[in-house]
């Protein structure tokens, strides 16, 4: 029998992939701004995402859509435990949003702009950082409601995993500059992904050894005889993917470090998806405790069956459209 609630997580689980993917770099260009010099640096960082940014926040918007429709319980009790960081990343979007377009339009204030720009791209990562950190260290749960406090997110874990999500979309806006750039522009881009790898592989590093006493399941997933077998080959695979990452940047191939860096997200949400797996909250509510009446899933997955392959569609086809290098009034 096809267990429909597996197949929700899985799409949820799939937004949220693709959110990181197609978000991140861009987010990650906003965070790497103040660092651009003022004038065509930042005009170029800006067209090479302009076409696509608010395309890729659609998945945003599927991931939390699928999570009231699919999870309504895991809803009901995430949303005001992290109700904080779940309105800052909210307002960091809109702000980001606006300063992306007044930018070109009131160029009178355009450093204001800027700053608003960099500042929101930052807020909203840095939230997102908090709210998986969050998540990860266990949300009180009494009943079927959240039974915390306000603050119960707020702790160094999550300060350190809202830190490593800035450094890691940073690399993605580095990496994605090093594609869609040339000149002087790009040679920066190369020396900051360098750094912001460094940085990256040290937060990975930290924030795995602090999850691992967060909870016995996590300490159990990974560490436990045999299952310790299996789960070597992410750190391993996370090495791998480093040295050839490395040897990109040293080589000055310009679409591979993107890649890699993509690569080392997807270990790290394979990582996640290890630690937290069956459940939607960590050791509190399992995917099927969360899930929505069969009927109601029946009925929405006929609605995502036609709507998340039109989703891709449009969506490869800008990035095709939009495939060269980016000058100061646009793509080639």
């Amino acid at each position: 029998m096809i267990d429909l609630t597996v197949i929700w997580a899985c799409i949820i689980g799939f937004a949220i992939v693709a959110y990181v993917v197609l978000d991140g770099f861009d987010l990650g260009i906003g965070i790497l701004f103040p660092r651009l010099n003022v004038g065509p640096e930042r005009d170029v960082a800006m067209n090479s995402v302009a076409p696509v940014w608010d395309g890729n926040e659609t998945w945003l918007v599927l991931g939390g859509g699928g999570l009231l429709a699919a999870f309504p319980l895991a809803y009901a009790i995430i949303l005001p435990a992290l109700y904080a960081p779940l309105m800052a990343m909210l307002l960091g979007l809109v702000l980001r949003g606006v300063a992306f377009e007044f930018r070109w339009r009131d160029p009178a204030h355009r450093a204001g702009w800027d700053i608003a720009f960099a500042g929101g791209s930052t807020v909203a990562t840095f939230a997102q950082g908090i709210a998986l950190g969050a998540l990860l260290q266990g949300i009180t749960v009494t009943g079927r409601a959240y039974g915390g406090g306000w603050w119960e997110w707020l702790t160094p874990f999550t300060m350190l995993t809202g830190f490593g999500l800035v450094v890691g979309y940073a690399l993605l806006g580095a990496c994605w500059l090093i594609w869609k750039s040339e000149g002087a522009l790009q040679d920066k881009a190369y020396r900051y992904a360098g750094g912001l790898g460094i940085a990256l592989l040290v937060v990975i590093g930290v924030v795995s050894l602090a999850t691992l006493g967060l909870e016995a399941q996590y300490y159990l997933r990974w560490l436990a005889f045999p299952g310790i077998l299996a789960t070597a080959l992410v750190p391993l695979a996370t090495a791998i993917v480093t040295l050839l990452f490395y040897r990109s940047l040293k080589s000055r191939h310009e679409a591979r470090p993107f890649l890699f860096a993509l690569c080392l997200f997807g270990l790290c949400i394979v990582g996640l998806g290890i630690s937290i797996w069956p459940d939607v909250i960590p050791a509190r509510v399992s995917i099927w405790q969360a899930a929505a009446p069969h009927r109601s899933q029946v009925f929405m997955l006929i609605g995502a069956a036609i709507m998340v392959p039109i989703i891709l569609a449009y969506t490869g086809w800008a990035y095709w459209v939009f495939r060269g290098k980016v000058g100061q009034d646009g793509y080639h």
